[in-house]
């Protein structure tokens, strides 16, 4: 990675990612007016793969992989397109913070069980409550929002496992893997835009799917990996846990969809069960020895996190669509 790049605080790398993780979304549901939803999520996929490509030349890595990689990344990027299509879906219909606080269960339930313990428990027992605070309001006026909502967050949790496995492949870098499987989803996306894709060559509509697919996918996720590279697990997973919160200020200022009381409420108890939570392998800060293995393992994390290095990088919750 760049040097000027690499003296970038963590943190403020994690605060680019997080504001334009629901940055682009909500500029997308500005552009359903003049394009189809489905339409909109394609050019998000698009752009985003033609620029990912055009920096990466992802064909080469694809080149050493053996069968086995090849189908993992084409299954990466069959989810990438399928959560895609869903998630607008549902932010067409619902709320932006609903949406994304459906996205964590998955976050929650696979840490809970892949490291059985109390700590995860309690973050089931916030987070759960939670959602139905949130789901409960939409559940009559929007049910197919819903649907579409918790199609998405299933989705998000193939993809958490999906990426596990690609980023414990040696011969992937992670720039390399994304855009490789970029390009995959533009594929699959293309049938499933369908009769939407006439609609988007408007050359007004092209420009604003391109900047969508920028501000959603390149931006945060390049961000994602400068941050995770120099991040502990735990401090990386507690920064996710003010997604929800960015969504609900996002959806307030560009969407102007205000929250009431029962939402609010909602959306802090979701933020309480993602802080909770522990991925397995992750310490907790209160037991005996954390301090010394976290002491003992960063060195290695911030060499295996790095694209190429051929190791796997620490177990995380990757970050919403």
């Amino acid at each position: 990675m760049p040097r000027t790049a690499d003296r970038v605080p963590p943190p403020a790398w994690f605060v680019v990612s997080a504001t334009f993780h629901y940055l682009g979304p909500a500029f997308a549901v500005l552009l359903f007016a003049r394009v189809d939803v489905l339409g909109v999520a394609w050019l998000r996929i698009a752009s985003a793969a033609l620029l990912l490509a055009a920096w990466r030349r992802p064909w080469r890595a694809w080149g050493r992989l053996e069968t086995a990689g090849r189908r993992l990344l084409v299954a990466w990027g069959a989810v990438l397109a399928l959560m895609n299509a869903c998630f607008y879906e549902a932010i067409d219909r619902l709320p932006l913070a609903t949406v994304a606080a459906v996205e964590f269960v998955p976050v929650i339930v696979l840490a809970a069980l892949g490291a059985r313990s109390l700590r995860n428990a309690a973050a089931l027992a916030l987070a759960v409550p939670g959602v139905y605070a949130l789901t409960g309001v939409q559940l009559s006026a929007q049910p197919a929002g819903l649907a579409f909502a918790w199609a998405d967050a299933a989705l998000f949790a193939a993809y958490i496992v999906l990426a596990d496995r690609v980023a414990k492949r040696a011969a992937l870098s992670g720039p390399d893997a994304l855009a490789a499987a970029m390009l995959v989803a533009a594929v699959v996306a293309t049938p499933i835009a369908g009769a939407a894709l006439p609609a988007a060559t408007d050359p007004v509509a092209l420009l604003a799917g391109a900047g969508v697919g920028l501000a959603s996918s390149v931006i945060p996720y390049l961000s994602d990996q400068m941050a995770l590279a120099r991040l502990p697990r735990a401090t990386y997973a507690l920064m996710v846990s003010l997604l929800p919160a960015v969504a609900t200020l996002i959806g307030v200022v560009v969407l102007a969809q205000v929250p009431g009381a029962r939402e609010v409420a909602g959306v802090a108890l979701v933020i309480a069960g993602v802080a909770l939570h522990r991925p397995a392998g992750a310490p907790d800060a209160g037991q005996p020895g954390a301090s010394r293995a976290r002491r003992r393992g960063r060195p290695r994390s911030r060499r295996s996190a790095r694209p190429g290095t051929g190791g796997a990088p620490p177990a995380r919750a990757p970050s919403p669509p």
